[in-house]
């Protein structure tokens, strides 16, 4: 199977990270595509930033799925443009903050999701609750800006640290999430450093693409995710009507 998984960020390098944590887990018989978005910000931090990181990821969506993608992945901790993307899609599309989440619940009663600035854990508390998980998971922030986890010369590492002996100690976490995919190739380490699960979103994610192709199972298209309606968009967006982007 052909498991696209889109860094809705345009920094390349990030995308490269992601892509290695996928191709860790993935099965002999899967083949992932890692795609860097062609526009939008360079990261995505809040809720300014994810809405204009949406276009580009639905254009990635789009292009996959034409060149036989069997499920898609968003390697954004956000899930960003998550419904639209299911709504435009005719295969399974995950987010890997739902993927963590759901996975983590499998092997902890309590745990804590550790992001990186204040502004990305609201939006991440509400994505929690709405995935129903708000009476066993908190979310923290570690206060590291998305880009410094590209600079080995940064203190994130020491940072997220920091906040993951806060999460044990004080939220009596069993379990530590990662609440960003340029985290993703600190997750071994980190689970040896602190001698309890930490689960990446990406790797969660390829594995239930994994089970939902292997069933042959797809995003239902009745209700909130039947496929959009035909109809002109103008201006700068004109290209993004549904039956001119799913025709490239």
């Amino acid at each position: 199977m052909r498991i696209l998984v889109i860094n809705p960020n345009t920094t390349a390098s990030m995308t490269a990270k992601i892509a290695d944590a996928a191709h860790r887990v993935a099965g002999a018989g899967t083949e992932i595509l890692p795609v860097t978005s062609s526009m939008g910000p360079v990261s995505i931090e809040g809720y300014y930033d994810e809405a204009f990181a949406v276009p580009g990821l639905l254009m990635e969506i789009a292009r996959g799925e034409t060149a036989g993608a069997d499920a898609a992945i968003i390697a954004c901790f956000d899930d960003t443009g998550l419904d639209a993307a299911r709504a435009l899609a005719n295969i399974p599309v995950i987010g890997i903050c739902e993927a963590a989440v759901s996975a983590t619940a499998f092997i902890a009663q309590r745990f804590t999701i550790v992001t990186t600035m204040e502004r990305s854990r609201l939006p991440l508390e509400h994505l929690v609750h709405r995935y129903g998980m708000g009476s066993r998971c908190k979310v923290r922030a570690a206060d590291i800006p998305v880009l410094s986890l590209e600079d080995p010369g940064s203190n994130a590492r020491e940072r997220l640290c920091r906040e993951i002996e806060r999460a044990l100690l004080e939220d009596r976490a069993e379990a530590i999430v990662l609440g960003c995919a340029g985290m993703a190739d600190v997750t071994a380490e980190l689970r040896a450093e602190f001698g309890v699960p930490v689960i990446d979103g990406v790797a969660a994610a390829v594995k239930q693409a994994e089970g939902l192709v292997a069933m042959g199972l797809s995003t239902a298209k009745t209700g909130a995710y039947a496929s959009p309606v035909s109809k002109p968009y103008r201006g700068l967006l004109e290209g993004f009507a549904p039956d001119r982007l799913v025709a490239g």
